[in-house]
């Protein structure tokens, strides 16, 4: 900005040419002073969302891992009762037999018409019947193979029993009396 003034005219060009120098110097600050602000906020506002960001996974994975450990705490609770069920099904089941056999094998003891033999020999199997219905029934309930396998093993002893018990000594009074 130099151009030929008179000595006061001069002087006051150079002033003013200061003054413009020291606005620009103030500009150009103020400039990269906003840029920093700018920088530091962006750079702020990326870390507070990166930290709640991994808050939040990690607040997910925690109610995730929470939640799995109580469903399988739930099933194993669920299995053993299955499993405590069908025990229990299968041993009233055949304690029910045994009693029906035994009960059905005096009374046809005790009993001498053939009639009477025959009756008795009835209501045994229909006892056996229900049991072994009972049976069929705790097994279709019970979950594990284990409890199965014991239901049908003590389904398979009342039929045993049954058989032998019911219809051999129904025949014995039968065949006595001809």
């Amino acid at each position: 900005m130099q151009s030929e003034h008179t000595s006061m005219g001069e002087s006051a060009a150079n002033a003013v040419d200061a003054v413009v120098e020291k606005a620009q110097e103030v500009g150009q600050a103020a400039v990269d002073k906003a840029g920093a602000v700018v920088a530091d906020a962006k750079t702020a506002v990326v870390n507070t969302a990166s930290a709640a960001t991994t808050a939040v996974v990690n607040n997910a994975a925690a109610a995730a891992t929470a939640a799995k450990k109580a469903v399988v705490k739930k099933a194993t609770v669920v299995k053993k009762a299955v499993v405590k069920r069908a025990k229990a099904a299968a041993k009233t089941v055949r304690t029910a037999a045994k009693k029906a056999v035994k009960a059905a094998a005096k009374k046809m003891v005790a009993r001498v018409t053939r009639k009477a033999a025959k009756k008795t020999a009835k209501k045994a199997a229909k006892k056996v019947v229900k049991a072994r219905k009972a049976v069929k029934k705790a097994v279709k309930k019970a979950a594990p193979k284990k409890a199965k396998k014991k239901v049908v093993k003590a389904r398979k002893a009342v039929k045993k029993v049954a058989k032998r018990a019911a219809p051999k000594k129904a025949k014995k009074k039968s065949a006595k009396k001809k």
